[in-house]
């Protein structure tokens, strides 16, 4: 290990950072976890390490918490594919970690209840003995994906990628159509006027 315990944050930090506890989140929390040790870092106090995140679901929050990676720091890099699969580089030593969940994974193997109790939740039609019922079978899950071998839940590759420039901070430009500033990276040129995306758009 190359950080002590009180320097990563807890699963409670990440609940309370999200807003509730969810076997999403827990599986950032693990993959964090899993991701810091194999680059041998510490969360990101600025931008020694980058994340590439491949969805936007719960895990994301705890994955932002443990590693210190953030959209607003440029480096949480977000790839819209659905998958939960996590990517992590320390820049500081160049060694990069790919965490995926397995396909055998589910919460289901976990506990076949969880998903009916789940549902019955969801609907709104649920009597408060089975709200009780789904907390204690989703929070049973939560510990069981915190303490399981994670082998058990994802698979763990280095890989070799290309580390990502430090974040750069760019001009704003009004728009020509709408009047709001725009970052210049992210303008459209358009029959000699400078729009944003979505007013360029418009224009199509």
């Amino acid at each position: 290990m190359v950080h002590s315990p009180a320097t990563i944050p807890s699963f409670s930090d990440a609940v309370q950072f999200h807003g509730h506890t969810c076997p999403g989140l827990a599986l950032g929390y693990r993959a964090a976890l899993i991701a810091l040790e194999e680059v041998r870092s510490v969360p990101s106090h600025d931008e020694e390490l980058v994340a590439i995140v491949e969805n936007d679901a719960c895990g994301i929050d705890a994955l932002q918490v443990v590693t210190g990676c953030t959209a607003g720091k440029g480096n949480l890099i977000f790839l819209d594919f659905g998958k939960h699969v996590y990517t992590l580089i320390n820049r500081q030593n160049g060694s990069a970690v790919r965490v995926a969940t397995r396909a055998s994974f589910s919460t289901a193997s976990l506990d076949p209840v969880f998903g009916d109790l789940r549902t019955m939740v969801m609907s709104g039609n649920a009597t408060e003995e089975e709200k009780k019922q789904f907390e204690k079978h989703r929070d049973a899950i939560c510990r069981a994906i915190l303490t399981v071998p994670y082998q058990d839940i994802f698979s763990v590759r280095r890989v070799d990628v290309k580390v990502p420039v430090l974040a750069r901070i760019y001009n704003s430009v009004p728009c020509d159509s709408c009047g709001e500033m725009v970052s210049e990276h992210r303008v459209v040129t358009d029959g000699g006027k400078t729009l944003c995306i979505p007013c360029s758009e418009k224009n199509e």
